[in-house]
């Protein structure tokens, strides 16, 4: 008799992993469509559209309902609680107009940051109370994979032991309670980009921060396998006066994810972290392209960098619908040749994609 304890059945092991490997298809990844309601107003409101809730769900009406091509390259989408429950314009519910093109359902769990006693500024993330209920009810509901945030920041003397430990178990914890309503828990460490800091600290940092997630993920028995993770690349700080190049974006990142992340995780799913659109799939494609030996799938999972320009043209005018859509097919496809290492460029609309996404202390 095994001294180990079952966590999950055989028949859970292998759902979860089927599930895993479909959201990291190749040349495949995740939009971030899980915006809280005060992050969608912000959105709504830089383009002079009221947050209400009949706005939200026409934006994200206008993304579902993209079509067929938006699903050769997002194999899935995270989805706020709301949206989940929403229906189109004619009765069908938004989801159903996503699980027609074989695109699976994510939602987020976590209710966000709150200030971790004890420390100067750092936060950890709430929503473990109740989680089990409503994995289990969101399960019923159509999901697949969930999605749990949590934030460290680099300054002088952070992110500290504490901080990190405390972010690492919360992960973990979720991570278990997901896997055993048959949900993918996708791990969400993001190390933010604000600071002056230059990309070897970025890199020191983030193989820090990804050590003890994957510490406290053993020792939760995670099923590694039936997870990914969703980290931010290795960037400088956005006030480093030093300019890097993909290539050397691309050696650190890789370089921190060798060190950090076992070949059993079968998914990177990168955060855009404040990148302009353009930079974020440049970003991709050469961490992609980079000749040293990734056991993983290597893509996106990104929000502002697949949405910036789709708002933009939009402007919550019906006539612009065509013209919001097509500008989201474009930068999916650009990623999905990205998530493999073939993107060329020329995806960027005007001073739209090669805008600086950057907000400070981003919460979403």
């Amino acid at each position: 008799m095994s001294r180990f304890i079952p966590y999950l059945s055989q028949e859970k092991r292998t759902e979860l992993r089927k599930i895993a490997n479909a959201i990291a298809a190749p040349g495949k990844g995740i939009l971030a469509a899980d915006e809280s309601t005060g992050t969608m107003g912000k959105r709504l409101t830089s383009i002079n559209v009221e947050n209400t809730e009949a706005n939200r769900r026409a934006y994200r009406q206008l993304l579902f309902s993209s079509g067929k091509e938006l699903a050769e390259h997002v194999s899935g989408v995270i989805l706020f609680h709301e949206t989940l429950y929403q229906k189109a314009d004619d009765g069908t519910p938004l989801v159903k107009l996503l699980k027609d093109n074989g695109i699976i359902l994510g939602i987020k769990v976590d209710t966000g940051t709150v200030n971790l006693a004890g420390t100067d500024g750092e936060v950890t993330t709430q929503g473990l109370d109740g989680l089990k209920e409503r994995c289990e009810q969101y399960k019923k509901d159509g999901c697949d994979f969930a999605k749990w945030r949590s934030v460290l920041k680099i300054s002088a003397h952070t992110p500290t032991y504490q901080a990190m430990l405390e972010n690492a178990n919360v992960l973990a914890r979720y991570a278990m309670i997901c896997q055993q309503a048959g949900i993918v828990p996708i791990v969400e460490p993001e190390v933010l980009p604000d600071g002056d800091h230059d990309l070897e600290t970025a890199k020191r940092v983030t193989e820090e921060v990804l050590s003890f997630v994957y510490k406290a993920l053993h020792d939760h028995h995670i099923y590694l396998e039936g997870t990914l993770l969703k980290p931010n690349m290795v960037t400088p700080g956005q006030s480093c006066t030093t300019k890097y190049t993909p290539e050397q974006v691309a050696d650190a990142t890789v370089c921190a994810l060798r060190r950090t992340v076992p070949a059993a995780v079968p998914g990177i799913t990168f955060l855009s972290g404040g990148q302009s659109e353009e930079d974020a799939t440049v970003h991709l494609n050469a961490i992609n392209a980079f000749k040293l030996l990734k056991p993983w799938a290597l893509t996106f999972s990104y929000g502002r960098a697949l949405q910036h320009t789709v708002l933009l043209t939009w402007q919550g005018k019906p006539e612009n619908l065509k013209a919001a859509q097509a500008e989201l097919l474009k930068r999916a496809k650009a990623n999905g040749h990205a998530a493999v290492g073939k993107y060329t460029g020329g995806a960027a609309t005007g001073a739209a994609g090669g805008a600086s996404l950057f907000v400070a202390d981003h919460k979403y």
